[in-house]
């Protein structure tokens, strides 16, 4: 029983957990942790850490035992002679047995220089895979912030309609007043009330585009269908958006030493220049040393086992030596094919220093373009919100009628829209060039 409620105690620990809402910072986290993509990348370094020490131990000799038996069947002779280990055995049995026995060890001292250099190699394929995973982990933090911030930004967005679905229910409420006593047509009075619908179906709207944004949160996060999922986000403060915006030469110059996607092509290119020394050097020979302890038996010999095994014991020592003459062109073929790989290295590396540049940009413009029109949005809403009050007022009056209303309405929430968008847009960006300076993400 106390085994029961602990289980349940603890189950319903986890249910609470992840029913609490998540914050930006705790979204990262478990991306990094449980992330399915980034998983197999961890599985990639692991693979490429077992394939650096085979490299490594190929420097070293290999040793290997073998063994055979085997058993002749000759029913029609009458005498059979087998020679074996330079030595003539007659017998007259149709069933002999016969077995040997092998250890041999092999030792490539010297190959050019080869094993050396795929050490290197292996070395620098392993920095690389581990690149590579936090460039992934980067990509999902980015995707994980653009939708934290939509998703922020959407629901701001609701609670602006929700307010103006309010006012415009009381409006309506005000307008049947006006219509009762006979001081609003009937046409207006239905104009309110499409305007009442309107306003509720942006709100269910706007509920509709955090769901889906959740949804798409949710499944970069690889939650389960089943797990409860909220953002802890608060809406954000306008002075965010008017924080000094990083200089874009500044995050350049900083993210080109820092962002892995730039390592990853300087490894890249690495690793080019270390396959064309290796293809150089297949010109070179290689030495090896080689030695074996061999030995054998066979049933129609007179000595017994363990005299056969004393006698067939032997051993040998040889020392080769492989010099390339001609090899239809392989290692030629090799170090073009090198020489090419290089190139389209450093290419790619400078196409990617240009993209990164171009990306930091856009990212730059973005959030200036998107600060300014903040600026201007935000006396807009303060002079619409003045102008839809006043407007207001005089409905409730008489002094205006349904058009004029609708109108006052229509600005206030365009200006509200354009401030929510440049607000939210200039906080993202800001944050991202932050980000690709080599700051963390942060709301």
């Amino acid at each position: 029983m106390r085994k029961l409620l602990l289980s349940v105690a603890c189950a319903l620990a986890a249910i609470s957990a992840s029913a609490e809402p998540w914050t930006l910072q705790r979204c990262l986290d478990y991306a990094a942790e449980n992330n399915i993509t980034l998983q197999k990348n961890r599985l990639s370094e692991l693979d490429a850490a077992e394939q650096l020490k085979m490299s490594q131990a190929a420097l070293f000799p290999s040793l290997s035992f073998s063994m055979s038996q085997g058993v002749g069947y000759r029913p029609f002779q009458e005498a059979t002679v087998i020679v074996q280990n330079g030595m003539a055995t007659s017998t007259n049995n149709k069933v002999t047995e016969n077995g040997s026995y092998g250890l041999n060890a092999n030792w490539t001292v010297w190959n050019g220089g080869i094993n050396h250099k795929n050490i290197q190699a292996q070395k620098v394929q392993t920095e690389l895979t581990a690149v590579q995973t936090e460039q992934t982990l980067k990509s999902i933090q980015e995707q994980i912030a653009q939708l934290y911030v939509q998703i922020l930004y959407t629901i701001e967005a609701k609670h602006v309609n929700e307010q103006l679905a309010a006012t415009a229910q009381q409006q309506l409420e005000r307008g049947q007043e006006r219509y009762k006593v006979g001081d609003l047509a009937k046409a207006d009075v239905a104009q309110l009330e499409s305007q009442v619908a309107q306003t509720q179906y942006d709100v269910v709207n706007a509920q509709t585009q955090i769901d889906g944004y959740k949804r798409q949160l949710k499944s970069l996060l690889q939650l389960d269908i089943n797990t409860p999922f909220d953002v802890a986000g608060e809406e954000m403060a306008d002075a965010q958006a008017l924080q000094p915006i990083p200089d874009k030469a500044e995050v350049y110059a900083q993210a080109l030493n820092t962002r892995p996607e730039m390592r990853a092509a300087q490894l890249q290119a690495d690793a080019a220049n270390l396959q064309l020394d290796i293809a150089r050097r297949g010109y070179l020979p290689s030495i090896s040393i080689n030695a074996g302890v061999g030995d054998s038996h066979y049933s129609a010999s007179n000595d017994g086992f363990g005299e056969q095994l004393k006698r067939n014991l032997n051993g040998s020592v040889g020392l080769g030596v492989s010099v390339p003459i001609f090899d239809n062109r392989r290692n030629k073929t090799n170090v073009e094919r090198a020489k090419i790989n290089k190139t389209t290295a450093a290419l790619d590396l400078l196409d990617k220093q240009t993209a990164l540049g171009s990306t930091i940009e856009n990212i730059w413009l973005q959030a200036t373009s998107a600060q300014q029109r903040f600026i201007s949005a935000d006396a807009a809403v303060k002079s619409q919100e003045t102008n839809y009050e006043l407007i207001n007022e005089q409905f409730k009056a008489g002094l205006k009628n349904i058009v004029d209303l609708l109108q006052a309405r229509d600005n206030l929430l365009q200006a509200q829209q354009n401030k929510l968008q440049s607000k939210y847009t200039t906080i993202l960006n800001t944050q991202l060039l932050r980000f690709y300076e080599g700051g963390e993400l942060g709301i």
